[in-house]
């Protein structure tokens, strides 16, 4: 009886289908006109602002976050595993600063610093100068005003660009 439990369980005295082939008809739904042809299902279902406004606006309470903080810049090369926060609780730690920009869109962004030259040995939990700390780059999306210069006169553009921020710290030998 166990040994016939076992073998239910890990599926063995059950038919399997061939490998590749499918059970059933493939459902092929309309498609969108234009040259892409996506299904119509896919379309319907997408918000084309509601993912950038998301995400400015996650950007703009990480900003507040910062200011808000009570906790000291801190500028010392320490791990803390009592925080839940991994950029304290790297052997490679990192802060952040708030990197502001007038032309863009946010306006300020969340950047990450290494707060060690070197990195925390994890056994002695000490700076260890024999590697190094780098920052970890990402690219972001944003969007830039685009103002004519004085004396012409006009409105303002805006143009999405992918801007390369740092995002973290990571240890190198």
């Amino acid at each position: 009886m166990f040994l016939l439990t076992i073998l239910l369980f890990l599926g063995l005295g059950q038919p399997k289908s061939p490998k590749g082939k499918r059970k059933g008809q493939a459902r092929l739904g309309a498609l969108a006109p234009g040259p892409h042809q996506v299904p119509l299902d896919l379309v319907s279902r997408a918000k084309p602002y509601a993912r950038m406004e998301e995400y400015e606006r996650n950007l703009g309470e990480m900003v507040a976050q910062l200011r808000n903080s009570t906790e000291p810049a801190r500028r010392k090369c320490e791990v803390n595993l009592q925080l839940w926060l991994s950029n304290k609780r790297s052997l490679s730690p990192w802060g952040y600063s708030i990197n502001h920009d007038p032309s863009r869109i946010p306006v300020d962004l969340p950047e990450a610093r290494c707060l060690c030259l070197g990195c925390v040995n994890p056994f002695t939990m000490q700076e260890d100068r024999s590697m190094v700390s780098v920052p970890v780059f990402s690219q972001v999306p944003v969007r830039r005003r685009l103002c004519p210069l004085p004396p012409r006169a006009g409105p303002c553009r805006q143009r999405a660009v992918m801007e390369t921020i740092a995002v973290g710290c990571t240890c190198i030998f």
